[in-house]
């Protein structure tokens, strides 16, 4: 007779085997059916039942109707549109239901009250500061539009020479020294693109320069992309880009609140002490109100790589054009209306799974955010007709409709940080989406879930493309890559790679305050566009040139709700670490390449680091094959489950880091935030890249020690899940 241990070897052996034989999606053994991680075969088999009849019900026709109700009028942050359409998603949500509240918080969001750019010399030129109506777009000549401006601009009034800085980043900075042009005094003028706009302004700043002014060149999203609206989808003459300039790489939210829910009692800085509001004045500009500034610049011709595609030949100054620039806001407190409904768990009531889209949008915003938001209703009403059928998830949704994302993440910030203390320990997993369109998949997140989302996406089908969502995704990716390393590794490994998250969307204060593992999901890129943050992102616009019939928008209500309910059923939360520890070796040996890294830091201490959690990752996964083949696992009492499972999720959180990132405490996690200088773009393992880019050496040796503590806390983690596990 076998000993039990050689019993298990051999049960173990036999499932491997039968694993390598038969068709992925199906377990061996005497029953057969769909394999889903975290379910027994018996438990996948009802779940893949009440997901298919969650995946029949959103209909395209009410997604249209939801948005023409959204976006029929602007409805930014302090607008009494946008309180309206809070209690319209309210009386949705409690239509379908579902408990829901309204969670109201009060920010800072300045409006522009005197606005002015002139053109002095050598000629003279006013801009419009204003986007036309067209004939046909219906809303554009609405009342109660935003002015073109950026938010948490400060206030000024500065006349001087114009310098153009291309897209306004550290690295252009360089390109001028070495022409030897001094922006100190002068009026800067950026391009669109290459960062968050935000990023522009700060580094104009920290060069000396007494304004900024941002215009959009035709080249990254006018008529050198493709025919400008309304003839075609891309940003016209006088289209202007609207936004915050906030400093969100300190921290996201209320400028007056960090740390804390911007309650009526909570403490507030004083404006001028708060640092995350820009220091010099900042204007955006449409095409058609920068060509006159540009025409008149002289000095250097810009390198082939600033120009961009107008009429012009492009200098950089500075002068002889100078510029009167002026802007004066109101810096008054605004309510915002955050959204919350609610499915109560009935096995792990206190873990949750939390899905959000803003609703927020700076003027219209059919595309930004409705098109999205919309996908989340819809996926509201399905589960509440599953609910009506009987259908009861382990774990506790929440859906949420966030306000005030647009001026700098302040709806769900602040909810998050009002109630940090109760999300810290029952928050599961945080799934975003924004805006959506016709295209393919884009993922960006937590690798914990990289292989999770796969298994959702290879489930779901795209009924454009004809296929799963993960195939359609996977072809795409190899259709858009020439790079033979790049095509070799989407061909053979076991899932695609997800982008990591750095910031721009709601998810920011989940996976990077508080260490909630997160996803951000939408679809896109088979059409164009140029109307971002314009009155032009509108339900006619959104009609002809993105998701005309919702099939993306039905799509991203199928597979968000297939994710959502997966993770509320799960017996066993389906976090999985090998995807996460290969990837944080990659980001290891990025960081060995690095200019100037070589014999100033020692990543030794990171290697071995990486290396443990690997092997701590493997060795978890093999007992989860193994408990998964046995199946007792599944059939353990909720009281023995809850353990397990809250090491998985709170396995995110062991990635994060009290004290936070040098110079900006708020940001806590040490895999994953935004760069100091990217604003949206992700830096990886930042502690350390970023005091490397900056010649750190001494911090980078201290971020080597912290992120390695890290790693080593959760490979301790995964093996301490491991025999919880067993």
């Amino acid at each position: 007779m076998l000993s039990p241990n050689m019993r298990s070897i051999a049960l173990l052996l036999l499932f491997c085997l039968g694993m390598a034989l038969e068709p992925r999606g199906f377990q061996s053994g005497a029953q057969t059916g769909p394999s889903i991680r975290g379910f027994s075969i018996d438990q996948a088999k009802e779940e893949s039942a009440w997901e298919q009849k969650m995946r029949a019900i959103p209909r395209p026709d009410l997604l249209r109707e939801y948005q023409a109700a959204l976006a029929a009028a602007p409805h930014h942050v302090g607008s009494a549109q946008d309180k309206a359409n809070a209690d319209w998603i309210l009386q949705k949500f409690r239509s379908f239901g579902l408990q829901a509240s309204i969670e109201e918080f009060q920010v800072l969001y300045p409006t522009p009250r005197d606005r002015r750019v002139e053109l002095m010399s050598p000629e003279h030129y006013v801009a419009r500061l204003q986007e036309p109506a067209f004939d046909q777009d219906p809303t554009s000549s609405g009342a109660g539009q935003l002015p073109t401006y950026n938010v948490y601009s400060a206030d000024g009034d500065v006349t001087a020479e114009i310098v153009y800085v291309n897209y306004g980043v550290p690295s252009d900075y360089e390109i001028l020294q070495k022409l030897g042009v001094d922006v100190k005094g002068k009026i800067v003028l950026a391009r669109y693109g290459g960062s968050w706009r935000g990023i522009k302004p700060k580094v104009a700043y920290e060069h000396g320069a007494a304004g900024c002014l941002i215009y959009s060149d035709p080249k990254d999203d006018g008529y050198y992309q493709g025919l400008a609206y309304p003839e075609g989808p891309y940003r016209p003459e006088q289209g202007v880009q609207r936004g915050s300039v906030v400093d969100m790489p300190l921290y996201p939210g209320d400028p007056l609140t960090p740390g804390v829910g911007a309650t009526p009692d909570a403490h507030r800085l004083p404006i001028a002490e708060a640092p995350t509001i820009m220091k010099i004045p900042v204007m955006p500009l449409s095409w058609g109100d920068a060509l006159p500034l540009l025409k008149n610049l002289r000095g250097s011709v810009a390198p082939e790589s600033w120009r961009g595609a107008l009429p012009i030949t492009y200098c950089i100054g500075p002068g002889p054009a100078v510029v009167h620039f002026k802007i004066a806001s109101d810096w008054s407190l605004h309510t915002i209306y955050d959204v919350i409904a609610r499915i109560q768990g009935n096995t792990f009531p206190d873990e949750w799974i939390i899905h959000g889209n803003h609703h927020d949008a700076w003027v219209y915003g059919a595309s930004d955010p409705v098109s999205g938001l919309v996908s989340e209703l819809e996926q509201a009403r399905a589960l509440g007709d599953l609910l009506q059928q009987g259908w009861r998830p382990k774990r506790t949704i929440i859906l949420a409709a966030w306000d005030g994302e647009e001026p700098g993440l302040l709806g769900s910030t602040e909810w998050v940080e009002q109630h940090a203390a109760e999300l810290e320990n029952k928050a599961v997993a945080y799934l975003n989406t924004d805006s959506n369109g016709k295209g393919w998949l884009n993922v960006s997140g937590s690798h914990s879930l990289e292989g999770f989302l796969h298994e959702v996406a290879r489930d779901v089908i795209d009924p454009v493309h004809k296929k799963s969502v993960y195939d359609a995704m996977r072809e795409h990716r190899l259709e858009q890559t020439a790079d033979v390393t790049e095509r070799k590794e989407i061909n053979n490994r076991a899932d695609l790679r997800i982008g990591a998250l750095g910031s721009g969307s709601d998810y920011t204060a989940f996976i990077d305050h508080l260490g909630v593992a997160a996803l951000d999901l939408g679809f896109g890129g088979e059409g164009g566009g140029g109307v971002y943050h314009s009155i032009y992102d509108s339900l006619a616009w959104f009609s002809r040139f993105s998701d005309s019939d919702f099939a993306y928008g039905k799509l991203l209500t199928q597979l968000d709700g297939t994710a959502v309910m997966r993770l509320a059923d799960a017996t066993v939360l389906p976090f999985e670490f090998t995807n996460l520890a290969e990837t944080a070796g990659g980001y290891v040996a990025e960081l060995g390449k690095l200019p100037g890294a070589q014999g100033k830091v020692n990543l030794t201490l990171l290697v071995g680091a990486q290396q443990t959690l690997a092997r701590s990752a493997q060795a978890y996964e093999e007992v989860y094959r193994q408990a998964s083949a046995l199946g007792a696992v599944f059939k353990r009492e909720p009281a023995q489950l809850r353990p397990l499972n809250q090491m998985l999720y709170q396995s995110e959180r062991t990635l994060t880091s009290a004290e936070g990132l040098p110079a900006r405490p708020w940001f806590k996690h040490q895999l994953y935030a935004p760069g100091f200088y990217t604003g949206y773009g992700v830096k990886t393992i930042p502690y350390v890249r970023e005091a490397i880019e900056q010649q750190h050496w001494q911090e980078a040796a201290k971020g080597v020690e912290m992120v390695s503590r890290r790693l080593l806390a959760l490979a301790a983690q995964l093996d301490s899940a491991a025999k919880l596990l067993r």
